[in-house]
């Protein structure tokens, strides 16, 4: 058992650090003032310097195969990667990667939609969550009939991350409303669907920066070498795609709040009340001391669910482990370190109301605390995960 970085992962986390601090963190008064004024982040012309950039300094595809000119770092560097992205809001990836679903296409589709996704061609996003079906994917209302060498798709998707940006979208619809019906699971289908075939997309305003998409499907037509895995086998790819993004949730709530309490602690030193620095005030040192805590334990927790993926195990259980307490904690430390600021941290000149109105999000999307609760429970419940059990 080895408990420390190696000398690999230490040096990837420094460059990226050094990355973060030199490119990313500058910018930030740029992004406050643009989301201020309702514009974008940032230009689009901007991030994609920002990744040319990055694509010099040998980060591209970080978790893609090699043999799709990815660095292939494994899930563990992934973690360490986004904890380190996440110091930061200046909204970034470093390219070059692809859902992890779209690596089941077919050799054609591949090379119609996954090699132009990993060389930034085109963008993609997927949509399971409706109005009435976001958790319980038995109430997904969607479907999709076959006629002839085609199907015809009807229905709504929401909150869907990308989908006003997205030229193609990997989405699931009922194939048969009977095997549906019946488990809940069985009887969906995921189909890759560009959107010139028909698909509209709608902005979707949040109290976050995220700005999610509604989409619509008014008989759009899609032909039947677009289906991605097999007919009725859409389930198990949704699982898996929600699966890989909730340990995902945690690694951002570490890297966010290790900066927030960064800021806390240099604050406290200057903030003098009565005399003294807030930073000599026991109720001041106690939020430091239980956000440090927090922050350590999430942080082991992801790193574990990225592990045990990297060695060909099921990581479920432990990714929800790692979303529920790491959203949590993420809401924690930021309350505190706005407390900590009190009125200034209020305002809209520090990013501290910013990371709290996106803090709250984590809570909610790829599976709410309660579905995670649910999960855990579940699996503890009915044996299929046996306390202690990974240590």
């Amino acid at each position: 058992m080895h408990l420390r970085l190696t000398d690999e992962q230490k040096m990837v986390q420094q460059t990226i650090r050094k990355f973060v601090e030199k490119e990313l963190m500058p910018l930030e008064n740029e992004v406050l003032r643009n989301e201020r004024e309702g514009r974008p982040s940032l230009p689009a012309g901007k991030l994609k310097d920002l990744q040319l950039k990055a694509k010099e300094a040998g980060f591209w595809g970080i978790n893609t195969p090699a043999e799709y000119g990815g660095a292939d770092l494994g899930q563990m560097m992934m973690a360490i990667v986004m904890m380190e992205t996440s110091k930061t809001f200046v909204p970034f990836s470093f390219g070059g990667s692809a859902d992890n679903i779209l690596y089941y296409a077919n050799e054609e589709q591949k090379k119609k939609y996954l090699i132009p996704t990993i060389n930034g061609e085109k963008k993609s996003c997927f949509a399971m969550t409706e109005p009435s079906a976001g958790s319980d994917t038995r109430n997904i209302k969607m479907t999709a009939v076959k006629d002839g060498s085609e199907w015809v798709l009807n229905g709504e998707k929401t909150f869907i991350t990308g989908g006003n940006e997205a030229d193609f979208v990997m989405v699931i619809a009922i194939t048969d409303k009977e095997k549906h019906q019946a488990t809940g699971r069985d009887g969906v289908t995921c189909f890759i669907v560009d959107r010139d075939m028909g698909w509209k997309s709608e902005y979707i305003h949040t109290m976050g920066e995220w700005g999610p998409a509604g989409l619509v499907f008014d008989n759009v037509r899609v032909p039947e070498e677009n289906i991605l895995g097999e007919v009725h086998g859409g389930y198990k790819l949704g699982l898996e795609w929600i699966g890989f993004a909730r340990w995902v949730v945690g690694a951002r709530a570490v890297g966010a709040a290790e900066r927030l309490l960064q800021m806390a602690i240099d604050y406290s030193k200057e903030r003098i009340t009565f005399g003294k620095p807030i930073a000599e005030r026991q109720a001041i040192q106690w939020q430091i001391a239980d956000s440090a805590v927090e922050i350590e334990a999430t942080k082991w927790l992801v790193l574990n669910a990225a592990f045990t993926l990297d060695h060909g195990e099921d990581n479920r259980h432990l990714a929800s482990m790692a979303k529920l307490y790491g959203s949590n904690m993420g809401n924690r430390v930021v309350d505190r370190v706005l407390q900590i600021h009190g009125g200034m941290g209020y305002t809209r000149e520090l990013p501290i109301e910013r990371w709290y109105r996106e803090a709250r999000l984590w809570r909610i999307y790829d599976g709410t605390d309660e579905i995670q609760r649910m999960i855990i429970a579940r699996n503890l419940i009915k044996g299929h995960v046996k306390v202690g059990q990974y240590i």
